[in-house]
């Protein structure tokens, strides 16, 4: 029996395949929809992954917050493998016990709500969406509902969500868009409270705006629109598609604030980096949506939710969410001395493991690139900013390890330290 792990044997067979030959067949078979940085990886454990040439990087980027628990977690792995040599799929027109496991149990941790499950972030929102626009119309009876959004908001790429994404670049030859959707500016009471109206169904919100840069809710915005939304009968919707399954340090980022909204949707890390998303809703409002309402074929099925199933239990038992906690406070800290020597980084925001530094001048890109040249994975947002996702799993030593590339390269940048 080979002593080799899987990602090495692949390496050893596919030896022939550099990185030029993957790109020459991704330009003969794929739509090139992704500016992709020319890397290719082929193992991962932990915080590490392994590229062709065998050469180790520490991973802070975490399939952009989907692999919370790390690369190829032993729970999730041996959960899989027994899955898939069990059971793949059947369909939702027969019940499936690890589905009805995992929905009691993200019943329990988030104190009740009822789950529908989906296969992407994006479709959990779209689910939101129909769900909301059917209550307005079976419990207010709103004919043209419409579904209150915020500047910045990134909830997915398909029609319905894409629209919610009040971002004009990503829209752009897209129209038409679907309508009953209305944007505000985000952090902004005043004119989310004036954009209120008699068909207002919803407000859709992330607590952390992640895709444009870690830009986090104000107390006083979040808990004033879920105020807004109780007092002129509206839903509150939240995404919680990178923010939640604890990544800020606590198993939502709404419990920070005390909230409880009345929808929110969960992907990312939920099923350990199987494709996952959930919708929740609070039972009076999921007991609107009826049989034939909203279905997926693959949602739900067994491999993603025995994957999810240990996923959570590793939240749970592993003490996972009180890590992100604690690590969260010491990575910032550490940002915050970083800042205090170079110049250049002009804000540390961010809660847990969710964190982003912003520099002036527009360097971020350059400093990505010259950790990646140093086995550091970074995720810059445009020119001037660059999120951190590393797994929840991370421990100080990684911490300090990747501060201290980030400091060289930074030595190397523009600028340099402060005197």
């Amino acid at each position: 029996m080979s002593l080799l792990k899987g990602g090495e044997r692949l390496a050893m067979q596919t030896h022939a395949e550099t990185l030029e030959a993957i790109i020459a067949l991704e330009n003969e078979g794929l739509m090139i929809t992704y500016n992709r940085l020319p890397y290719a990886f082929v193992r991962g454990e932990g915080t590490k992954l392994w590229d062709l040439e065998g050469k180790e990087y520490l991973d802070f980027v975490g399939g952009l917050g989907a692999c919370g628990l790390g690369h190829c977690h032993p729970r999730v792995v041996e959960a899989v493998q027994h899955q898939a040599a069990t059971l793949i799929h059947t369909t939702n027109l027969f019940h499936i016990l690890p589905q009805a496991q995992l929905g009691k149990l993200l019943s329990d941790v988030s104190g009740g709500y009822k789950c529908f499950f989906a296969n992407s972030g994006t479709e959990a929102n779209e689910g939101a969406i129909k769900l909301a626009r059917k209550h307005a119309r079976v419990v207010r009876a709103i004919e043209e509902p419409e579904i209150i959004v915020a500047e910045g908001g990134f909830h997915g790429r398909t029609l319905g969500a894409l629209t919610a994404t009040a971002q004009p670049k990503y829209q752009k030859d897209f129209a038409p868009l679907l309508p009953g959707f209305v944007v505000v500016p985000f952090n902004d009471l005043e004119a989310l409270e004036g954009a209120f109206n008699e068909n207002t169904c919803a407000v859709m919100l992330e607590p952390i705006q992640g895709e444009i840069g870690v830009v986090e809710g104000t107390e006083e915005y979040l808990r004033g629109a879920e105020s807004l939304c109780r007092a002129k009968g509206a839903l509150l919707i939240l995404d919680e598609i990178q923010t939640g399954m604890g990544r800020t340090g606590k198993w939502f980022a709404f419990q920070h604030f005390g909230l409880q909204p009345d929808m929110f949707t969960l992907a990312k890390s939920i099923a350990g980096g199987v494709p996952m998303g959930v919708l929740l809703a609070r039972p009076e409002v999921a007991e609107v949506f009826r049989p034939g309402d909203h279905a997926s074929t693959f949602g739900g099925n067994f491999l993603a939710c025995a994957a999810a199933l240990a996923a959570v239990k590793a939240l749970q038992e592993e003490k996972l969410i009180e890590k992100a906690a604690q690590m969260g406070t010491y990575f910032k800290e550490k940002l915050t001395k970083l800042r205090a020597r170079f110049p250049q980084i002009t804000e540390v925001r961010g809660k847990g493991l969710m964190l982003a530094i912003e520099f002036e001048p527009p360097v971020a890109r350059d400093l990505m690139a010259a950790c990646l040249d140093h086995g550091l994975i970074l995720n810059a947002i445009g020119e001037q900013i660059i999120r951190f996702l590393p797994p929840l799993i991370v421990g100080k030593d990684e911490i300090d390890s990747a501060c201290a590339t980030l400091s060289a390269a930074l030595e190397d940048g523009p600028g340099g330290p402060a005197p």
